[in-house]
């Protein structure tokens, strides 16, 4: 029986702060660059960069293939459609505040989409309501929405720890929510995240040079060293050509770790957002 390949692969390199990696429907790579997206393809690892301006940074597709992102400079959650190359701004402002530098997001199984900011948490619902579901925290930066829609797991980059607590999808209120793993040790600390099947909570962890690999219990039992210091994001390939794929911010690179995964399915907004 084979061991699985653990040695990190170069999908794309010479890319300017590379962040978000996410699989569209028809199997496409896509992740954030500064000011831009860029689309990889898989088999042949060409490139196509989408000038958008700003910020992006972590992104999200849906059901129709649109790419949903997090943009730290405009202060906005904006969606590219490739069909008609079209840029959209989504939302703006919360508590009629501007939004304070979105840095990750997630659809839930209602089609709501979940996006840190510098200090907080929000929800966006597909009627365009919008509030608050987590604040005074310092620099939350990666989340995700598990079982079945029932969990959702934060990381809060600053204090180096990662937050599980209940989500309540219908009502938009997360609820009991305590520190799940502490000490996860970068500068700052933990970003995006990505759950394989078996349960593990692997997580990009920014100044670390590594992917580390949680249990249920929110305690690193493996991790995985890279060639650059500073890893952002991770998802795993719905496909499973590529295992877990990494966005690493120094080198500029987008790596694969092909025996890792394969990966939970995610939320994709279903039809929630029409087109």
């Amino acid at each position: 029986m084979n061991e699985p390949e653990l040695t990190p692969r170069v999908i794309a390199e010479g890319l300017d702060r590379p962040n978000g990696p996410a699989f569209d429907p028809d199997g496409h790579l896509w992740c954030s660059v500064a000011g831009g997206l860029v689309r990889v393809d898989t088999a042949t690892h060409e490139r196509t960069r989408i000038d958008t301006g700003g910020a992006p940074a972590g992104i999200a597709i849906d059901a129709y293939g649109r790419i949903w992102f997090a943009d730290s400079g405009q202060n906005a959650i904006r969606r590219y459609d490739p069909d008609d190359r079209k840029l959209v701004t989504i939302v703006e402002h919360v508590d009629g505040e501007p939004l304070n530098k979105p840095n990750d997001l997630a659809f839930d199984a209602c089609g709501n989409v979940l996006f840190t900011c510098a200090e907080y948490v929000c929800c966006l619902q597909p009627d365009d309501t919008i509030e608050q579901v987590a604040n005074e925290l310092h620099r939350p930066s990666g989340l995700a929405v598990l079982h079945g829609g029932e969990t959702l797991i934060l990381a809060e980059a600053g204090r180096q720890r990662l937050w599980r607590g209940e989500w309540d999808d219908d009502r938009c209120v997360w609820t009991h929510e305590v520190t799940w793993s502490q000490n996860v040790m970068g500068d700052p600390g933990p970003g995006g995240m990505a759950m394989s099947i078996d349960g593990r909570m692997y997580v990009a962890v920014y100044g670390s040079q590594r992917i580390m690999a949680l249990n249920a219990d929110g305690l690193i039992v493996e991790t995985f060293d890279l060639p650059g210091n500073n890893p952002t994001n991770c998802a795993f390939d719905p496909y499973g050509r590529l295992g877990l794929v990494v966005s690493e911010a120094e080198k500029g690179q987008l790596l694969s770790i092909p025996g890792l995964g394969p990966g939970v399915q995610l939320f994709d907004g279903g039809s929630a957002w029409a087109l």
